[in-house]
């Protein structure tokens, strides 16, 4: 049984648009960063612009969209009383943004102070949030699968915290609370979980409620929302335990669980492609098409990783890594938020001003809150930026090309989201001013 909507339980507008709205800017630092270096960061995962790329785009342009949207969708979906949501976003949303500033200039400069700054300033941030989310989501009445998967996600998260704070803290005082030897292991699992546990479980939770509701598929088939991600939890537990069984003890079967939890992944989007297909009404929007181009980018990562486990040569090329890394973050993740992102503003505009102005004086309709063509518009140049960009790993001189057409796309999306923030803005003074003069 799906959760009831509470939308009286919606925290103010400006909580999630704080986050919503600096989240793209980082994106479009990442495709600077690919512009100004060029070809060199993508010879490995491990260059410093490659490091500090991802980092920007998982923990500042991610972490930003999902924490604002979580703040949003616990208090409607779950009708959770969130702790004090202003304070909350007033504290979390600088703090991510300054850690993730302070990530991406460690690895670019190789200061070890910068690991430990960014360490203690996303340990307090998160800290605080994952308190906040934990209290709402336990407390909660509601009952369904989303709930339980964004109970998981949430610990997802933990565990990537706990990690990634441990290997920031590792590389800050260079080796010297954990040896050298078991940091592959360490940031294997800290990536799974980051992925995993918390990113895709997220969207999984999300989709099971947004997906048949604003694109009018049928459900997901009950059997599927239940095991998928208690299987998936499986799965990061047996990845897990590479960090307390000797090396070559796990590599017997980690390839295995790896290809296990690739397989379910691949499950999922395939699942969320046959629903689409199956979909009630035929006109196609900027936000279906970003879920659809998300899909087949996971499809095609589940495809790439089990051509890298045939083919183990190709699979342990330097820059294979990277291809699987462009497939997931800005194929996947990147293209579901800004389908949801160009769905949750329109839509918190028209509730919000709804609210304040009545029958009186009824807001815009949703539809003219982000032209259609400017989604469209940016659509496309996010998936030319995700061509380009696949393309740049099998040939570099395409990087900063790549760079700067995602930098763009970005800066796009910014663009639009601010227009929706204008509309808001401009329709709320009207009323201000009508209701002055009553």
């Amino acid at each position: 049984m799906q959760p009831l909507l509470s939308f009286e339980q919606a925290p103010p507008i400006s909580v999630p648009y704080r986050f919503f709205l600096t989240a793209p800017l980082f994106g479009a630092i990442a495709g600077m960063i690919l512009v100004f270096l060029g070809a060199e960061t993508l010879q490995s995962r491990w260059s410093q612009g490659a490091l500090a790329m991802t980092h920007l785009i998982v923990v500042d342009f991610m972490l930003q969209a999902m924490c604002g949207s979580l703040l949003q969708f616990v208090a409607v979906v779950a009708g959770a009383n969130i702790w004090r949501p202003r304070l909350v976003a007033a504290v979390v949303h600088p703090l991510i943004t300054a850690g993730a500033v302070l990530l991406a200039a460690a690895f670019l400069m190789e200061r070890p102070l910068l690991f430990l700054l960014a360490a203690l300033v996303f340990a307090t941030a998160l800290g605080l949030f994952l308190c906040v989310m934990a209290m709402a989501l336990l407390r909660t009445p509601a009952h369904g699968m989303s709930i339980h998967i964004l109970r998981v996600a949430v610990c997802g998260l933990l565990v990537t915290l706990v990690l990634g704070a441990m290997l920031a803290v590792t590389l800050g005082l260079q080796g010297e609370v954990l040896p050298v030897s078991s940091l592959p292991a360490l940031i294997n699992v800290h990536v799974a979980w980051g992925l995993g546990g918390w990113a895709l479980m997220l969207v999984i939770g999300v989709s099971i409620l947004v997906v048949p509701m604003f694109q009018l598929t049928p459900a997901y088939p009950v059997w599927l929302t239940r095991l998928l991600p208690a299987a998936l939890l499986l799965v990061l537990v047996l990845w897990s335990l590479q960090l307390f069984v000797p090396g070559a003890v796990a590599q017997v079967w980690q390839p295995r669980v790896a290809l296990a939890g690739v397989l379910l992944a691949g499950a999922y989007a395939a699942t969320t492609l046959w629903l689409q297909s199956r979909r009630r009404r035929r006109l196609v929007d900027a936000t279906f098409t970003f879920w659809r181009g998300a899909m087949l980018a996971l499809l095609l990562f589940t495809l790439s990783w089990i051509a890298f486990e045939v083919l183990p040569a190709l699979g342990e090329h330097p820059r294979a890594p990277l291809w699987l890394g462009v497939l997931i973050l800005p194929g996947l993740f990147l293209s579901v938020i800004m389908g949801m992102l160009y769905k949750i503003m329109p839509f918190l505009n028209w509730l919000h001003l709804q609210r304040q102005g009545g029958s009186a004086m009824p807001p815009p309709n949703m539809k003219q809150m982000i032209p259609e063509a400017a989604m469209r518009g940016q659509m496309q140049l996010h998936f030319t930026a995700l061509g380009l960009l696949l393309a740049a790993v099998l040939w570099p001189p395409l990087a900063q090309a790549a760079g700067l057409a995602f930098s763009v796309s970005c800066l796009w999306l910014e663009w639009n989201l601010l227009g929706a923030a204008r509309v808001y803005a401009r329709f709320r003074d009207k009323i201000r001013a009508r209701l002055s003069l009553t």
